[in-house]
């Protein structure tokens, strides 16, 4: 799940980039933060999941 929302959150940055006319390098760190920040997310997200259950 953690991996899934990494790569959720890194193509979310670089939609978000391409909506901004960004170049590579915009597209690159927007799809690195965004996918960190889902990334961390979904490990949080796992880890109440597993608690509940």
């Amino acid at each position: 799940m953690t991996y899934f929302g990494l790569a959720l959150g890194a193509m979310f940055g670089i939609y978000l980039a391409i909506r901004r006319q960004g170049k590579l390098l915009d597209m690159l760190q927007y799809g690195a933060a965004c996918g960190i920040i889902g990334g961390l997310l979904a490990l949080i997200a796992n880890v109440i999941i597993l608690r509940m259950g």
